[in-house]
C-alpha cells in the first residue's frame, strides 16, 4: 500500500533538461550499436540528478534496454565495499535470472565476493592478484549480459563511494571495448572538496574516449515557473515565483520543498533558512512519526522495515500506519517493494540526522547495533558485519566496537576490499586502548578465524602487535606502503626497541619470531618503493630465526631470502637457502609459500648444470592443481618456466610452455599474468623468427585490462628488441626509454639491466657511437656479468664484441680498443658454457674479438655457424654465416669466395623474409664490397657501396675528407671547390646517409665499408 502512494510534493511533469537527456539518448544510441559509453551527470545537492536519470531509465527500458541500478551509502561505506555494484547485479540476476547464473557458471565462488546470493566465497590466498581476479571475471560477466542486448548500469551518489568501488569503476571504463553497455554515475559536484578522492578520479575517467561528463546546472526562472505550476495545479502568482525563485535559485529540490510549505500554509512562511525549511515538514508530522523518522535517519542511507520494526519497537501494523503519514509527507519513500524505507532526498535525511542530539544519536545506533545481533536476518548477510561496526562505532562502546570493527575488516579482506580493511583497522587503533585486554586478545583470535589473515606468530596472537601486523598488510594492499613501512617501524620498536637494519635484537630477546615477520614485511616495502634491494631486512630477519624452531614465518622468511640470492647473487649459498625454505614449507605445511620456494630452487638447480632436474622441479610446480590459494603462484610458474626453456636455447617448448600458461590464466581471469607469459611468448617466437605471431602476442598482451606497470615494461623491452631486429632504431629507442623507466629503477635487477644494456649498445653500434658502446657496457657489466645471469649476459657481449668488430678502422675507436676488447674478454671468463646457446655464443664473441684486433677468426665463425645451426634461431644464424662469409673473404684462400657466396646468399634469404633490414643492409654492402651476385643465376653485378647509397665521385671525395675531420673550408681546399659547394655536398651526403651529423656520417661510411673500394 505505501509503494502505491503518490505525493504531490513532486512535479508529475518533467521539467526542462533537453539537453542532458539528448547526451544520454545519444550515448544509449552508441551502446545500441555496439560502442560502450559511460556518463557522469554532476550537479548540486537537489538539482535534479536522480530524477533526470529515472526519465531517462524509463525510456531506455522501453527501448529494450535492461536497467540495473546501484546506490552507493551515504554513511559507513568503508564498511559497506562494493555496496552499488552488489546492488545493481543483484537486480540483474532478478531480472534475468538464469541467464546471469550461466554467465557466471564456474566462476561462482569468486563472483560471490560481489553477489553473496551465488553461494560460498572462495577462500585462499587473498593477495592484489586475487582482486585482479575479481574485477576481470566482473567485467566478463557484465560483457556476457551485454552481448545481445544494451545494458545500463546506473551508480547512483558516486560522491560517497568507497575505495574498491571506484576502483572496480576505473577497471570497468577501461575494460570497456566491444559490448552494449552504458554506465551512468551521478555524483554531488559541490561534495567534491579539494582533497576528495573522486575529484582525480573524474579527471582520469575524463580522458576516456568512452566517457562523458555532464553537469547539470540550475533550473532558470521560466523553468521554475513550469515546475511550480505542475504541482500547484496552476500557474503561480508572479510574487510567489519571484520569492520561490529567489529563495530556492532553481535548485528543483528547493522549489519542491518550498512550493509545497505555500501550498500547506505553514504557518511560520517561508523560512530564511534552507535546513528549517527542510525540517518544517517533518516538525508537522504527528509525534510518534516524527520519533520513527528520526530513528531511520540514524539507520543509514536506507532502512529495512523490519529493522526500523525492532529498533521502534512497534509491530508491522503500528509501523506500518506511522510510516503512511511520513510517505504521505514526502518525507521518507518506500523501495525494494516496500520492504525498505529511505529519505526522498539525501538532504532532508542529513537535516533530520543533523538535529539529533550527540547521546541521542550513539542511543540509536546502540539500538540498532542490539536489534542486529539479536537477529542478524535483519539485514543482507553481506551488510552484516560492516553495519555492526558502524552502529557500534557510532554508539561510542570501544567494547563493542572493536569486535564489530575487526569482524568488518575481516569479511572486506574477504572480499577483495583491501582500501576498506585498512581503513576499518585504523578504527581499530583507535579503539584498542580504551578495550579491555582480554576482550582484545579475544577479538584478535576471533579475527584470525574468520580470516583478518594474520600469520605473524605460531603462538595464539591477540596483542597490540598483531593488530599492527594486520593493519600493515591491509595497507600494502591497498597501495599505501608508506603507512604499511610506518607501522613496520612502530611494531619493531614495540618488539626490539630500535627498528634499524643494523641494530642488534632486545637483550631479553623479545620476540624473534614475530620480529622476524615485520622485517620481511618491511623487505617487500622497501623493495617496492625502491628504498633499497632489501638485503639488509632480509638478512636481519634470517638472522632472528636461525636456530628456531620451524615456523611459517621462519619458512616465508627463507622463502624471500632465497629468491634475493638468486636474483643478485645466485650461487652455492642461494641454492641451501632455497632448499632450507622449501623443506621448512614442506615441514610447516606452508604449501603455497612453498611452491614459490620451488620455483626459486628449480632456477638455481639449473644454474649448476643439472637442466632436467630443475626443469622437473620447475614442471612440478605447473602440474600442481589449482587452488584459489595457489592460482597466481602455479601460473607465473609458466612464465618462469618457458623463460628457462629460452634461455638455454629451447625456444619451441618455450613456446609450447607459454601458450599454455597464457591459456589457462586468460581462463582463470588473471590479465597481468596472462600478459607476463605472453612477454615470454613473444620471446621465443621473435628468435624463432616468426615475427608476425610475435607482434599479434604482444598486441593481445597490450590490449588487456589491469596489465600492472612491472609487466608493462617487461612487455616494452620485448617490443624493443623486435624494433631493433628490424631496424626500426628511434622506435626502439622510445621502447627503450619506457622499459627502462618501469624495470630499472634505484635498485634494479640484472635481468632488467642487462637486457636494456644490450639494446642500447646496439643502438649505439648502429649509429656508429663506439665510445658510447664502451660506456654502456662498462656500466652494465662493471667487472664482470652478475653471476646467475649468463642467459643476459652472452647476448650483451657479442653486441659489444660485435660493435669492436665492426668499428674497425674508425679513428675514434682507436686508442681504447685494446682495453675495450680486454673488458669484453674479461666478463667471458668463468660465464658457464654447458649449454649449446651459450657455448655457441662464446664462438660469437670471442671471434669477433679476434675480428677487432686484426685477426683471423675464420676457424672459430665455422664452429659458431656448426653450432647455431642446432639452435633453430635463423636471425642468430644469419648473423654468424654473414661473420663466416666475412672472415672467408678477408683471411681465406682458393675457393673461399664460393663458401663466402653461399654463406651470404643463405643469411640474405632470411633477412628477405624475416624483414631483418639492418642484417639485410650488411649482407648486401659485403656482398657488394666483394663482388659476390646475392641471387642464383643474377648476371648483374653487385653495386658498391657507395653507388647503393646513391654517392656521387665528387660526394665520396668529400665523405671521406668528413670522416678524416676536415672542416668545410679545408676541404674546399683540397678539392678547388668554394666552402659554400663544400657545405651543399656535406649536406647531401648527410641526407643520403640519413647522419645526423659529420661524425655519424663518418661511421656509417666506415661500417659500410663504403672506402673499402
Amino acid at each position: 500500500m505505501l509503494g502505491t502512494m503518490q505525493s504531490r510534493h513532486t512535479s508529475p511533469v518533467f521539467v526542462g533538461r533537453g539537453a542532458e537527456l539528448t547526451a544520454l539518448g545519444e550515448a544509449l544510441a552508441r551502446a545500441n550499436a555496439g560502442e560502450p559509453r559511460a556518463l557522469f551527470v554532476g550537479g548540486e545537492a537537489g538539482v535534479g540528478k536522480t530524477r533526470l536519470i529515472q526519465e531517462f531509465l524509463g525510456r531506455a527500458a522501453a527501448d529494450g534496454a535492461v536497467v540495473a541500478v546501484g546506490g552507493c551509502v551515504e554513511i559507513g561505506a568503508d564498511a559497506l565495499p562494493y555496496h552499488p555494484v552488489s546492488t545493481a547485479l543483484r537486480s540483474l540476476r532478478r531480472q534475468l535470472g538464469a541467464e546471469l547464473d550461466a554467465a557466471v557458471a564456474g566462476q561462482e565462488g569468486e563472483l560471490a565476493r560481489l553477489l553473496p546470493e551465488l553461494g560460498e566465497m572462495d577462500r585462499g590466498h587473498l593477495e592484489s592478484d586475487g582482486r585482479a581476479r575479481l574485477f576481470e571475471l566482473t567485467v566478463r560477466l557484465l560483457e556476457r549480459l551485454a552481448a545481445d542486448r544494451t545494458l545500463v548500469l546506473v551508480l547512483e551518489d558516486l560522491h560517497w563511494a568507497d575505495r574498491s568501488t571506484r576502483e572496480l569503476l576505473s577497471y570497468l571504463l577501461r575494460a570497456l571495448t566491444d559490448s552494449r553497455m552504458l554506465i551512468v554515475a551521478t555524483y554531488r559536484a559541490d561534495d567534491l572538496h579539494r582533497r576528495h578522492p573522486l575529484r582525480p578520479a573524474l579527471a582520469e575517467y575524463e580522458r576516456l574516449r568512452t566517457v562523458t561528463r555532464v553537469e547539470l546546472l540550475r533550473f532558470d526562472r521560466d523553468e521554475v515557473r513550469r515546475q511550480l505550476t505542475a504541482i500547484r495545479g496552476e500557474a503561480p502568482p508572479e510574487q510567489v515565483l519571484d520569492r520561490v525563485f529567489d529563495r530556492s535559485e532553481g535548485n528543483a529540490f528547493f522549489v519542491e520543498e518550498l512550493a509545497c510549505s505555500i501550498l500547506e500554509g505553514s504557518p511560520g512562511g517561508i523560512s530564511d533558512s534552507l535546513r528549517d525549511l527542510l525540517l518544517v515538514r517533518v516538525e508537522a508530522l504527528p509525534e510518534e512519526a516524527q520519533r520513527v523518522v528520526r530513528m531511520a535517519a540514524e539507520g543509514g542511507s536506507e532502512v529495512e522495515f523490519r529493522l526500523l520494526a525492532t529498533v521502534t519497537g512497534r509491530t508491522e501494523d503500528e509501523l506500518i500506519e506511522t510510516l503512511r503519514a511520513a510517505v504521505g509527507a514526502a518525507v521518507l519513500q518506500p523501495c525494494d517493494e516496500g520492504e525498505s524505507f529511505r529519505f526522498r532526498h539525501a538532504l532532508m535525511r542529513e537535516a533530520v540526522a543533523g538535529d539529533l542530539l550527540p547521546g541521542e544519536r550513539s542511543r540509536l545506533n546502540r539500538r540498532y547495533a542490539e536489534a542486529l545481533e539479536a537477529d542478524p536476518t535483519l539485514v543482507r548477510s553481506e551488510e552484516l558485519a560492516g553495519r555492526l561496526a558502524g552502529y557500534w562505532f557510532g554508539a561510542r562502546d570501544p567494547a563493542r566496537a572493536l569486535p564489530a570493527v575487526i569482524g568488518a575488516a575481516a569479511a572486506a579482506r574477504g572480499r577483495h576490499a583491501f582500501a576498506e580493511q585498512h581503513q576499518l583497522l585504523e578504527r581499530a587503533l583507535e579503539l584498542w586502548d580504551d578495550t579491555p585486554e582480554e576482550l582484545r586478545r579475544r577479538t584478535m583470535r576471533k579475527g584470525v578465524e574468520d580470516g583478518l589473515g594474520l600469520a605473524v606468530s605460531p603462538d595464539v596472537p591477540g596483542d597490540f602487535v598483531d593488530l599492527l601486523a594486520a593493519v600493515a598488510v591491509a595497507a600494502r594492499l591497498a597501495g599505501e606502503r608508506e603507512r604499511a613501512l610506518a607501522l613496520c617501524k612502530r611494531a619493531l620498536r614495540t618488539l626490539e626497541g630500535d627498528a634499524s637494519p643494523g641494530s642488534r635484537a632486545r637483550p631479553d630477546g623479545g620476540d624473534p619470531v614475530r620480529a622476524a615477520w615485520f622485517w620481511a614485511e618491511r623487505h617487500r616495502l622497501m623493495r617496492a618503493l625502491s628504498r633499497s634491494d632489501g638485503w639488509d631486512e632480509i638478512a636481519r630477519a634470517q638472522e632472528l630465526v636461525k636456530g628456531l624452531p620451524p615456523s611459517v614465518v621462519h619458512a616465508e622468511v627463507l622463502m624471500h631470502a632465497a629468491y634475493w640470492y638468486a636474483v643478485h647473487r645466485p650461487g652455492p649459498t642461494a641454492l641451501e637457502v632455497a632448499q632450507q625454505a622449501v623443506e621448512l614449507c614442506r615441514l610447516t605445511g606452508a604449501e603455497t609459500t612453498g611452491l614459490a620456494a620451488q620455483q626459486t630452487l628449480a632456477w638455481l638447480i639449473m644454474d649448476t648444470g643439472d637442466l632436467e632436474a630443475g626443469l622437473e622441479l620447475a614442471r612440478d610446480v605447473c602440474a600442481r592443481e589449482l587452488t584459489p590459494a595457489n592460482t597466481d603462484v602455479v601460473l607465473r610458474g609458466y612464465g618462469n618456466v618457458a623463460t628457462a626453456l629460452h634461455g638455454i636455447g629451447r625456444f619451441d617448448e618455450a613456446v609450447a610452455t607459454a601458450e599454455e600458461g597464457t591459456v589457462l590464466a586468460d581462463r582463470h581471469g588473471l590479465p597481468d599474468i596472462a600478459s607476463f607469459v605472453d612477454g615470454n611468448l613473444a620471446e621465443s617466437l621473435t628468435h624463432l623468427g616468426r615475427w608476425s605471431e610475435a607482434d599479434a602476442v604482444l598486441e593481445r598482451a597490450l590490449g588487456r585490462r589491469g596489465v600492472s606497470a612491472r609487466t608493462w615494461g617487461q612487455l616494452a623491452e620485448q617490443r624493443a628488441d623486435l624494433a631493433l631486429v628490424r631496424g626500426a632504431y628511434d622506435e626502439t629507442q622510445r621502447l627503450l626509454d619506457e622499459a627502462d623507466g618501469w624495470t630499472s629503477g634505484p635498485y634494479p635487477e640484472p635481468q632488467h639491466t642487462l637486457t636494456v644494456a644490450r639494446i642500447a649498445i646496439a643502438l649505439a653500434a648502429a649509429d656508429g657511437r663506439i665510445l658510447d658502446v664502451r660506456t654502456l657496457l662498462a656500466d652494465a657489466v662493471g667487472e664482470a656479468i652478475p653471476s646467475g645471469h649468463q642467459r643476459y649476459g652472452w647476448p650483451l657481449l657479442h653486441e659489444a664484441a660485435a660493435a669492436e668488430a665492426r668499428a674497425r678502422g674508425q679513428a675514434v675507436a682507436e686508442p681504447g680498443r685494446a682495453a675495450a676488447v680486454e673488458r669484453i674478454r674479461a666478463a667471458t671468463r668463468g660465464q658457464p658454457e654447458f649449454v649449446p646457446l651459450w657455448a655457441a655464443q662464446a664462438r660469437m664473441v670471442e671471434a669477433e674479438l679476434i675480428t677487432a684486433e686484426g685477426g683471423d677468426a675464420t676457424g672459430l665463425w665455422t664452429e659458431a655457424v656448426a653450432a647455431v645451426e642446432q639452435l633453430g634461431s635463423p636471425v642468430l644464424l644469419a648473423t654468424a654465416r654473414l661473420r663466416l662469409a666475412e672472415a672467408l673473404i678477408t683471411h681465406g684462400g682458393t675457393g673461399s669466395r664460393d663458401a663466402a657466396g653461399e654463406l651470404l646468399r643463405q643469411a640474405e634469404t632470411v633477412a628477405r623474409e624475416l624483414g631483418a633490414a639492418p642484417l639485410g643492409a650488411e649482407i648486401a654492402t659485403l656482398a657488394g664490397r666483394a663482388r659476390i651476385p646475392l641471387r642464383q643465376g643474377d648476371g648483374e653485378p653487385v653495386p658498391p657501396p657507395a653507388a647503393a647509397l646513391g654517392l656521387t665521385a665528387r660526394e665520396r671525395d668529400v665523405l671521406r675528407l668528413v670522416a678524416a675531420g676536415r672542416s668545410n673550408r679545408l676541404i674546399a681546399e683540397e678539392l678547388f671547390i668554394s666552402p659554400k659547394t663544400a657545405s651543399v655536398h656535406v649536406s647531401n651526403i648527410l641526407a643520403k646517409l640519413g647522419a645526423s651529423g659529420r661524425g655519424e656520417a663518418a661511421a656509417i661510411a666506415h661500417r659500410l665499408g663504403v672506402f673499402d673500394e
